[in-house]
């Protein structure tokens, strides 16, 4: 295999020198015997194999991760069957065990009777390549989170909080279970910055979000801020009276907080005003009715006096 065969056009010295000067790493398969006829030298620094090792098919394909065999092999196969030049990116795995990303671009030789006769490729390192991508997957994730983050408390933002409303709505409806909500309002919110401060004020925001959060068990329940100082809970799965214990819940853990709050028409304290709406998507309507209906609770709660929860 030392030698480029005669077959290959490059028996020149010239283009064989500059075929192994380049970084990628040129090859041939024989498709009747699926054995190489040609590995370039750069494989041994690449990969650290001898190029004598690379008699078969069977050796790349042995030489690949576990996890993108299956795919890249049957992926491959199939097209070169068809005719169809292509590439696939996989790890390899080097002689001292450690793998590296490979991308094979491969171009399907026909004979005169448009049978497939060979499949001549180059291998690419780009290790670095995919190292980049991501970091840039990474950046996108984050950015995406931040995306559905409400900035100040960390919380779900409006965005979020539509979305998985639609979508524990279209479960409901699947499954027939209810799904509850509760909404939630800082009571005299607007006092409480009027007299300790508005970056107070987001402090007080940012520990009752937090007190919220602690209050919720569940995977599936989420915690958003709807705006200002209102705040809603999602509980999936949830009937009316589950809510209300939820709401009890919330309401304990703010109350046994003991947050200050001498502005307030309500309590030394500060409290919260609690909605809570229950609804089988079965029964038509949709998220926004569910979240009016909330909103009327908790209007009525606030009505009534605050610091207290309307559960209907």
């Amino acid at each position: 295999m030392s030698d480029v065969p005669a077959d290959m056009n490059l028996g020149n010295a010239v283009y064989k020198t500059l075929l192994e000067s380049t970084q990628a790493i040129p090859w041939k398969i024989d498709w009747g015997t699926l054995r190489f006829a040609y590995i370039g030298p750069q494989i041994e620094r690449l990969l650290g194999w001898p190029r004598g090792s690379w008699v078969s098919i069977d050796d790349w394909v042995e030489r690949m991760h576990p996890e993108d065999r299956d795919r890249v092999f049957g992926f491959c196969v199939a097209q070169s069957k068809s005719g169809i030049d292509h590439e696939a990116d996989y790890r390899a795995l080097k002689a001292d065990g450690s793998y590296v990303w490979i991308r094979d671009v491969v171009h399907v030789v026909r004979n005169e009777n448009g049978e497939v006769e060979a499949l001549i490729g180059f291998m690419f390192d780009i290790s670095e390549r995919k190292k980049n991508e991501e970091t840039l997957l990474q950046l996108q994730r984050e950015l995406e989170e931040l995306s559905y983050q409400d900035g100040l408390t960390g919380v779900a933002n409006r965005r979020l909080l539509d979305s998985v409303l639609e979508a524990e709505w279209a479960s409901a409806r699947r499954s027939g279970e209810p799904l509850s909500v509760i909404m939630l309002d800082i009571d005299s919110f607007k006092q409480y910055n009027d007299h300790y401060g508005h970056l107070a004020g987001d402090d007080c925001l940012r520990r009752v979000a937090q007190i919220l959060g602690s209050s919720i068990v569940r995977p599936r329940d989420l915690l958003a801020r709807f705006g200002g100082e209102e705040f809603v809970l999602v509980l999936p799965e949830t009937d009316l009276k589950a809510a209300r214990q939820v709401a009890e819940r919330c309401q304990a853990a703010i109350n046994d907080a003991a947050l200050p709050h001498r502005a307030s028409e309500v309590s030394h304290l500060v409290t919260v005003s609690m909605g809570v709406a229950t609804a089988f998507a079965a029964d038509g309507g949709g998220p926004s009715s569910l979240i009016e209906k909330a909103d009327r609770h908790l209007y009525r709660a606030k009505q009534d006096g605050r610091d207290r929860i309307v559960a209907e």
